[in-house]
């Protein structure tokens, strides 16, 4: 196995800031190779960027909500659990400050949905070693919370 995984973008910007901070395009574009598909990214609108792109702060948390599914789906198969969907609205928070700001805290909030007759307890232990697992979140200063509702297929209730 290798010592050490290596990852690559390539991010582009053009445009001017001869005008001032008020004045610039904040849209760029980032790739990351070998995948051609460009993702348009701006800055957040607080930070008068186009709230129609996805912001750095934004692609944090869906990195951090990315890595826990992958991390999760790889306990669970590991451990014979049927997972039949997965749904995670994630929140990151950034306080506003007079220092560097920071997003201070992440929750994860999936909703797994498990075969009929799947322990739910177990679905937790995978979901939190995931959680252990994640290598964005240990990459992370911020805390990084995970609250996990479990469900069985075919049922509309949250299963207990």
């Amino acid at each position: 196995m290798a010592r050490e995984h290596h990852f690559a973008s390539r991010l582009r910007w053009s445009g001017s800031t001869a005008a001032g901070y008020r004045g610039y395009e904040r849209t760029h574009t980032v790739t990351t190779p070998p995948a051609a598909q460009a993702l348009q990214v701006s800055a957040a609108p607080a930070f008068l960027g186009d709230e129609t792109h996805a912001n750095p702060e934004q692609l944090v948390l869906a990195a951090a909500s990315s890595c826990q599914l992958l991390s999760f789906l790889a306990e669970a198969a590991r451990a014979g659990i049927e997972v039949v969907d997965y749904a995670d609205d994630a929140a990151a928070v950034m306080p506003v400050t007079r220092g560097p700001m920071a997003i201070t805290r992440i929750e994860l909030r999936p909703v797994i949905t498990v075969a009929a007759g799947t322990n739910h307890e177990a679905v937790e232990r995978a979901a939190h070693r995931g959680h252990e697992q994640c290598f964005i979140a240990n990459s992370l200063r911020s805390e990084v919370v995970v609250e996990v509702t479990v469900r069985e297929a075919g049922t509309t209730r949250p299963a207990t």
